[in-house]
């Protein structure tokens, strides 16, 4: 269980980070938080998509990274198996919070319960000054890009929404073993109604560098085909094929 607190210098002067960190915490999720500009590289890896939370109905990006609950297909043996590590494991132990003395502000919050963190670790947040090491700055500069660069993804599923882009996904993998699955509540672009956006749109859309993140997005569903590949490398249950199927649509792929 985390043990996440806002850092501060007087209760955390001599609190040190490990140097050498791996991504174990994020072992038993099989979907990670992603933001927009994160699209590009994430897809050279994974599959991104949108999913919905049942009670906020909001949409968030994420990647895959199993095809059930709890299964990381992405790491094993102790390692992470793709090419791109999304910011929001990456920057583990550390994160963003509510400081409880200013209303309403962000501030750096560590877990204190994480494995690399303890006095006895290798670099300091403070000097014996009382001062921000250039460690913990860098820590605070990419946490402060991180939030940048998740507002920026709020403002892209906004563009998503209001232009009615989204389609959802219906996955049907079937196994050697005659089994059946399905996969739902997966949400992608709807490539037809981006065929026929106006031309003041296409634009529009150029301009402001949203095609990157959307056919970034379009072109890493090819990346369920490498979820099955790791998922058939480690388990007995092998599957043989899977269907994508646009939900309440009569086209399919089939992979």
């Amino acid at each position: 269980m985390a043990n996440i607190v806002p850092i501060k210098k007087e209760q955390h002067q001599n609190l040190k980070i490990a140097t050498k960190r791996n991504l174990a915490h994020a072992a038993g999720q099989h979907i990670v938080p992603v933001n927009a500009r994160e699209f590009a590289q994430a897809s050279t890896s994974f599959p991104v998509v949108f999913v919905q939370d049942p009670d906020s109905k909001r949409f968030r990006s994420v990647i895959m990274l199993g095809l059930e609950a709890g299964e990381n297909l992405y790491y094993t043996d102790d390692k992470w198996q793709g090419l791109y590590v999304p910011q929001s494991i990456g920057m583990a132990p550390f994160g963003l919070g509510l400081d409880p003395e200013k209303e309403k502000t962000l501030t750096t919050c560590v877990d204190l319960d994480s494995p690399f963190v303890g006095e006895d670790k290798d670099q300091a947040l403070f000097d014996a000054k009382g001062k921000d090491t250039e460690f913990f700055q860098n820590v605070q500069e990419s946490l402060g890009q991180l939030y940048d660069n998740e507002v920026a993804s709020e403002k892209f599923m906004q563009e998503i929404i209001d232009n009615d882009l989204l389609q959802e996904l219906e996955l049907t993998m079937a196994f050697v073993s005659g089994e059946k699955k399905k996969l739902t509540g997966i949400f992608t672009l709807n490539e037809k109604k981006l065929q026929a956006l106006t031309d003041e749109q296409v634009i529009d859309f150029h301009k402001r560098g949203l095609f990157v993140p959307i056919y970034a997005m379009l072109g890493s569903i090819g990346q369920v085909n490498r979820l099955i590949q790791l998922h058939n490398d480690h388990s007995e249950n092998k599957i043989s094929g899977i269907q994508i199927q646009t939900v309440n649509a009569e086209e399919n792929a089939v992979a």
